[in-house]
């Protein structure tokens, strides 16, 4: 029987769903203190950046027809790979918690019921998604993004036709830290995108059109949420629906984007796990995680992650480096290997780097200057081995 392949259009449809979201809208509030002309400057920017890495990291799965995660089994080994797919468990059941906190807190503002019966609600919803499975759920997402898509815009009209978006907010954001918020967020998804093109029928197209609907989508909910930041003065996500005169539309919008971007958090959790041993059932991993997230986002306050996000970008800036650079450039495996130490290594310089240049405030941001010095050092090291071997060829 021959395996079902997913369209171009099944893969861009997936990642609408990722774009759309009240992470980004809450994000995009951060970037008032710019004003709207440096804060979209720095969102084209930090997007074109992010999305470029991620349509990288979407082609390498597809083209090898492997996870994520199996991905990173080709530049740091079988065994190596799995620090990869641990910090990548751990930060996608975050992600899950942190979504289905904001999506309960501003859907309780909307109608307020309780704040953890919405997160069981929208918990429940992540849930039957993730049972109901990606393959089947081509009709469903259908339906879900035409709604979310008519509400979004509805939502875009009337916010921004409501006043001045000249002046800036209070806040000492500067552009270089605004660049590197915007990368974050496409940063968080690259070790996930691979589990969706690797069943792309063109994996290329797929990858492309992926990064492109999701950077287009992300850049919008940016610019709604920094724009309500400016017109309104608030980052209450219900406050600027209930604001712009939304009502239970707005209360749509709010579960429904929730449920559409956290089931790819869980159930990419789900995927990663499966790296661990072939023992491993994805699907129950991944509505564990999807359980423990709901619990968390009851139990926990989540409502400032942008360190959340920074050390994202700190560790998966570099890892996504060594990766292009073996891929790409030196056109090498590792994956017959248990552990490739040199990578680690080059990995964990990069790491380091990283966050010693979030103390700098660079005018691009780190994530950039981070990636171009990592495959410098990989293709140095590369270049070095050639080399040493040539000359204990000869």
């Amino acid at each position: 029987m021959t395996e079902k392949r997913t369209s171009v259009f099944e893969n861009a449809l997936i990642w609408f769903g990722a774009g759309v979201s009240l992470a980004e809208i809450m994000t995009g509030t951060f970037l008032a203190p710019l004003g709207f002309s440096k804060g979209l400057l720095s969102i084209i920017i930090g997007h074109v950046i992010g999305c470029f890495l991620l349509f990288l990291a979407g082609y390498m799965g597809g083209k090898k027809r492997m996870s994520a995660m199996e991905t990173v089994t080709l530049s740091f080994g079988n065994k190596g790979a799995f620090l990869f797919a641990l910090l990548n468990v751990l930060q996608l059941v975050g992600w899950t918690a942190i979504m289905i906190y904001d999506g309960a807190l501003a859907a309780n503002g909307a109608l307020p019921c309780g704040h953890w019966i919405w997160a069981v609600v929208i918990g429940g919803l992540i849930i039957v998604w993730l049972v109901i499975g990606i393959k089947s759920l081509g009709k469903v997402n259908i339906i879900a993004m035409s709604a979310l898509f008519i509400l979004t815009v509805v939502l875009s009209v009337l916010i921004f036709r409501k006043g001045d978006l000249s002046a800036a907010t209070e806040g000492g954001l500067s552009f270089g830290a605004a660049i590197e918020l915007n990368v974050a967020m496409p940063l968080s998804w690259l070790p996930l995108i691979s589990d969706y093109t690797r069943e792309a029928e063109k994996p290329a197209a797929a990858s492309a059109w992926s990064a492109v609907v999701y950077g287009l989508v992300s850049c919008w909910m940016y610019i709604i949420g920094m724009g309500s930041a400016l017109l309104a003065g608030t980052s209450d996500i219900a406050e600027i629906m209930l604001t712009a005169g939304l009502g239970i539309a707005g209360l749509v919008i709010i579960v429904l984007s929730t449920v559409t971007t956290t089931f790819l958090d869980a159930y990419s959790a789900g995927i990663s796990s499966e790296l661990f041993s072939e023992k491993i059932d994805g699907r129950k991993v991944a509505i564990a995680a999807a359980a423990i997230g709901t619990v968390a986002a009851i139990v926990f306050p989540m409502d400032d992650f942008t360190d959340f996000l920074y050390l994202i970008g700190s560790v998966f800036a570099p890892m996504i480096a060594v990766m292009i650079s073996d891929f790409f450039i030196v056109k090498s495996s590792h994956n017959e290997e248990t552990v490739c130490i040199k990578n680690l290594i080059i990995w964990f310089i990069g790491f380091l780097l990283y966050r010693k240049m979030m103390t700098v405030d660079l005018p691009i941001g780190s994530t950039l200057v981070d990636i171009a010095a990592t495959i410098l050092i990989c293709v140095v090291v590369g270049l070095a081995e050639k080399a040493i071997g040539q000359k204990q060829g000869q």
